[in-house]
């Protein structure tokens, strides 16, 4: 699907080369992992060429928006991040004596099929046997109610589990996680 848009961003990265909407998806999987400078500003995923599932998601669910792609929907998942579907944060759940931890995910649902444009590697079916709570959402929720939302999930899912850490201890073993999958 081409890119059509005549706003400043979609001009941007049309200059940039990237003509069609499966050009935009390749080139946001293949930027790194990381936060933005400012969560609030999903353009900087295409200036900075990195982000986090939020960031990068809510960034293309918008310039889908702009150039009238179909049927795209911005997803919030709550899995349950473990070892299988996310290796790279295995010494933190042994550190912490862990078997998962519920991550809050975004991606986006175009048609019936899904999409986790997170990184190269990213894949819908690799975490989907783990959801928890899946719902379609709006970009600016992951900046105002997305952590909200996951703390509370948290708080529940340790009384749930007899989990032996506080919620606000799991949050920062979550950012331990976080950290791991960025390489700090």
């Amino acid at each position: 699907m081409e890119l059509k848009s005549q706003d400043d961003i979609t001009q941007d990265i049309i200059e940039s080369g990237c003509v069609s909407w499966e050009d935009l998806v390749r080139s946001v999987r293949n930027f790194g992992y990381g936060r933005n400078e400012n969560r609030e500003d999903f353009n900087l995923v295409w200036r900075e060429r990195k982000g986090t599932c939020s960031s990068k998601h809510a960034f293309l669910y918008q310039i889908a928006q702009k150039n009238e792609i179909p049927n795209v929907e911005l997803l919030l998942g709550i899995y349950l991040m473990t070892v299988e579907n996310t290796p790279k944060i295995a010494e933190v759940l042994k550190q912490f004596e862990l078997k998962g931890i519920p991550e809050a995910h975004c991606y986006l649902k175009i048609g019936n099929d899904y999409l986790d444009a997170t990184t190269v590697r990213s894949d819908y079916q690799s975490f989907s046997n783990q959801l928890m709570v899946e719902k379609p959402i709006a970009p600016n929720y992951v900046i105002s109610e997305k952590v909200k939302e996951h703390k509370e999930f948290l708080q529940n899912w340790i009384s749930e589990n007899n989990i032996p850490y506080s919620e606000s201890e799991l949050w920062e073993i979550r950012e331990k996680c976080i950290g791991a999958l960025s390489g700090h």
